[in-house]
Order: C-alpha cells, then sequence, then structure tokens
C-alpha cells in the first residue's frame, strides 16, 4: 500500500510561485510514475504533470507548460510541483498521485493524497 501526502498550498497573488510537496511511503518510491492532479470547484479532476520513475522524463498540460515544473527526489521519497507566474484560473485543490508499477504507458493511478488548496488571487 501506498500512502502519499502533500504540502505547500496556500494563497497567492497572480504572478507569484508555489511549492508543493507530496511525501510518499514506500521502499521502491524510485520506481513509481508520480503525478500531480487538480480540481477546482464544480469541474472534473484534471492532468497537471507527470515525471516518470528515472525523473528524466516529464509532460505538462498545455494549460501549466512553461510555467510549472515537476521534480523528484527519491531519496527523500518525495515529488514537487513548482508553480511560477500563477494565475487565477490556478486555483484548485492539488492531488498527487502514483503508479507503483512506473508504468509509462497507460499508467494506473491507484494511489492518491488527499489533496492541498491552491488559492490565487487576481
Amino acid at each position: 500500500q501506498v500512502q502519499l501526502v502533500e504540502s505547500g498550498g496556500g494563497l497567492v497573488q497572480a504572478g507569484g510561485s508555489l511549492r508543493l510537496s507530496c511525501a510518499a511511503s514506500g521502499r521502491t518510491f524510485s520506481r513509481y510514475t508520480m503525478a500531480w492532479f487538480r480540481q477546482a470547484p464544480g469541474k472534473e479532476r484534471e492532468f497537471v504533470a507527470v515525471i516518470r520513475s528515472r525523473g528524466s522524463s516529464t509532460y505538462y498540460a498545455d494549460s501549466v507548460k512553461g510555467r510549472f515544473t515537476i521534480s523528484r527526489d527519491n531519496a527523500k521519497n518525495t515529488v514537487y510541483l513548482q508553480m511560477n507566474t500563477l494565475k487565477p484560473e490556478d486555483t484548485a485543490v492539488y492531488y498527487c498521485a502514483a503508479d507503483p508499477e512506473g508504468r509509462v504507458i497507460g499508467p494506473q493511478w491507484g494511489y492518491w493524497g488527499q489533496g492541498t488548496q491552491v488559492t490565487v488571487s487576481s
């Protein structure tokens, strides 16, 4: 079983920055595919970013490309989401997710954190 705990959310002005962290359990964290999703009130959860187990390959939603950076520190069992140039439309609850099998094609996000709130004011 994998447990994920997000932190780092908060209130920030448009144009500002935040860094989210997701601490994961598991002795084989370095093998996990990890991702960030977000969900705004009244909207479906949407994909934000993903990082492969080796950390050398990442992919981003078009809405955040060039502004957000996903990274990981396998020694700390932690994945990060650096969010720059934040916009009001980035306001959402942000969740991290894990595929412990490290799948690249068709990852199965079987494990989720409880989420951390990010609010961007205009």
